[in-house]
Formats: C-alpha cells, structure tokens, sequence
C-alpha cells in the first residue's frame, strides 16, 4: 500500500486498525446478517463505539476529526466484510453527516453532529422520488414556509437508514416551477408529526441495510431547520454526491476484494483433473484480470479521494472512480462466481452474496449512465476552456 503516494503512515495505520476490525467483528456474521434481512444494531454500535460514524467529524462536535481519504479507507474495509454496513456507514456519513457539516449554521452543527458522531443517532438522506430518480431537478416534494414552520408534503423512495434514522436531511421545493434553484435542504427529526416511515424494500442485496419510502404528510419543521439558505438544495446535494460517489467506488472495491481473494483461495484449494485449477490457463487468466481491474480502480478512488482531502474539484474523478470501480466490482464479483463453478451458486459460499451486493454499487448514488453523462459534460466543458 505504501506505493499509494496519497496515503500516509496514519492512513496506513488506520486502514490496518479498520481491517482489523471488520474481519473480527464484522466477517464472522456477515452471512447471518444477508441471511435474516435484519438490520444489525449490535454492528453499528460497534462501529459507533471505535469513531467510525464520525470519521470525519471535527473532534470539536465530539467526532474523529479525520479526513476524506480515511473515510473512503474505511468504506473500503468495512464491505469487505459486509456490503450491508458500508451501505449504512455511506448513507450516514456521505449524505446526512456531511450536508450538516458542509452547509450547516454553527447552532445546526452543535445541535445534531455529536449524536451523528456518536452513533446515538443514525442520520439518512431523502433524495429520490418515485419520478425524480436519476432526474433529482424534477422533485415534486414541496415545503411552504408557514409564520413559524415550513409545512412539507410529499414523498421519498430507496432511502437508506430511512427505518433506523433519527436525523434526516431531506429536499423539497420552495418555489413553484421546475428550476433547481428552487430546490432546498431542511433537516428533520425521527418522531416529527407528518413523517410517515413505510414498509422497507425486499431487497436482492445489502439485505442488512434498512431501505424504505417516506411520506411527509403536512410535516412541519422549524424555519431554522432549513440548511443553508434557500433554493440552495440542488447545488448543496450535488456537492455531497461528488463525495458520496467516491466512496460507493470504495465500497465497490471491498467487495470486489472479498470476491477475489476468495476465489483465488479456492482456485489454489479446488483439484480437478489431478491438480488444482489454479494451474489451468482459463482460470489464471480470470485472476489476472481481476488482480489488474482491482488495482486500477484502487488508483482512482484513492487518487479522487486524496483530491477531496485537499479540497479540489472531483466531480469528473469522482464520477470516474464510481463508474469504473461499480462496473470492475461486477465482473470480479460474477468472475468468483465462476470460478467457484456450483459452489458459486450456492450460499454456502460467500461469493453470490459479494455478486448481490455489487449491483447496488451500479446504481445507488447515480447509475452508470449518469455518470457517463457527468464525465462527458465535464471533458467537453474542459476542451472548450482549452480552445
């Protein structure tokens, strides 16, 4: 890892702790968390106890005060073990933690970072409507601003930690038409009279993750609640989705990792024809090619990472590193499968799960062909400046 010239001996020390972590407490029962399709409290409180819900967190609002590079570490280490609690680890940080953080008022930052940072609640983010998925401009929710209250009204679907959180950062328009700016952010609090929780998704993967809808239904929220100033939501959730997308990368690249290091052991372990398979040409040229597809995607989540910790603009590298680490993830993870022949198939076996798991990777936080779209407009953008 030391050729990674973006980590550093602390990141390396932290990267280490974090596996460590993950394949004692986390790995052992990851099988048993997919196969009950229950959230697992007793892991989050774990996770919550060792700092890694604040991890980037200033240490001032009671969190790690670490930067963005070991947050996507720990993503990275954590689906290894378990694709379900690095989805709810991404949903808490990426996009309830850092909205706050990023674009809070102090008294906000006070008031909800150290439970965030603790793990005493767990934060969830309301972006995506039944017809403003990939499209989040056209969000149909709707807040009036009220004397003392913004009365909200409408609906959110596939929100991660939606049954488990006790903060939300939601959006909402605030002015009629279709334009972005008029688009904001208000917080909300699990237990508001109006939010309505509904029955979560039955999901293919990431069975460990809580996914529901929410409705709101005439939900008022304080007017200091809103986050930053208004109309400034659609600007403020495409920041958090540049971060955010390079982590589902890192996540993607756990799970790719779990999958190959499983396959090649069981290619080294499995004998056919008198001899390990391993030494079959059509099986070493499997391994080769997700050896190299992983260390590629390494790169670029770990370059895209170190550019946010210094704070440039990564909203061509961090589509980029999602794109490629989401759709490596799926071959590595479907290349283990094979490898694995029948056994692959079988959930005795943990590969299908790691296969299960990727898919999300694909879509959540901007599908594939969004983020073509977004790498697209930015090399063209980048070419007319050039000209």
């Amino acid at each position: 890892m030391k050729r990674f010239r973006e980590l550093s001996e602390e990141h390396l020390m932290f990267k280490k702790t974090v596996a460590e972590f993950a394949d004692q407490e986390l790995a052992p029962r990851a099988a048993e968390i997919d196969r009950k399709d229950e959230f697992p409290h007793w892991a989050v409180e774990k996770m919550g106890e060792i700092g890694l819900l604040g991890i980037i967190v200033p240490e001032k609002y009671g969190g790690m005060g670490g930067d963005f590079m070991m947050y996507a570490l720990a993503m990275e280490e954590i689906a290894r073990a378990s694709g379900s609690l690095a989805l709810t680890l991404a949903a808490h940080i990426s996009l309830a933690t850092f909205p706050i953080l990023g674009f809070g008022t102090e008294a906000q930052k006070e008031k909800y970072l150290p439970d965030l940072a603790s793990g005493q609640k767990l934060g969830a983010f309301g972006l995506t409507e039944p017809g403003a998925g990939s499209d989040a401009a056209g969000t149909r929710t709707k807040a009036k601003r009220n004397r003392d209250s913004w009365v909200i009204n409408g609906g959110k679907h596939w929100i991660t930690n939606a049954g488990v959180a006790g903060t939300f950062v939601v959006t909402a328009r605030t002015s009629s038409g279709k334009s972005v700016d008029g688009i904001s952010s208000f917080i909300v609090d699990a237990g508001t009279p109006g939010l309505k929780i509904a029955k979560k998704e039955d999901k293919v993967g990431l069975r460990g993750s809580e996914t529901n809808p929410i409705f709101f239904e005439d939900m008022k929220v304080p007017l200091e609640n809103i986050l930053g100033e208004e109309g400034q939501g659609f600007r403020q959730f495409m920041q958090t989705l540049d971060g955010g997308r390079i982590c589902i990368g890192a996540m993607a690249l756990g799970l790719a990792q779990a999958a190959y290091s499983a396959a090649l052991d069981y290619a080294r372990e499995r004998e056919q024809f008198g001899k390990p398979i391993s030494q079959f040409q059509g099986i070493q040229f499997k391994l080769a090619n997700m050896a190299t597809e992983i260390e590629a995607a390494r790169h670029l989540i770990y370059s895209a990472a170190g550019m946010r910790t210094r704070g440039e603009k990564v909203t061509k590298y961090s589509s980029m590193a999602k794109l490629f680490a989401s759709e490596m993830s799926m071959r590595v993870t479907n290349d283990a499968i094979q490898i694995f022949g029948g056994n692959g198939y079988s959930r005795e076996y943990p590969v299908e799960r790691f296969w299960r798991d990727a898919k999300l990777t694909e879509i959540g936080e901007g599908t594939s062909e969004i983020q073509r779209i977004v790498i697209a407009r930015e090399i063209i953008k980048e070419a007319a400046v050039k000209i």
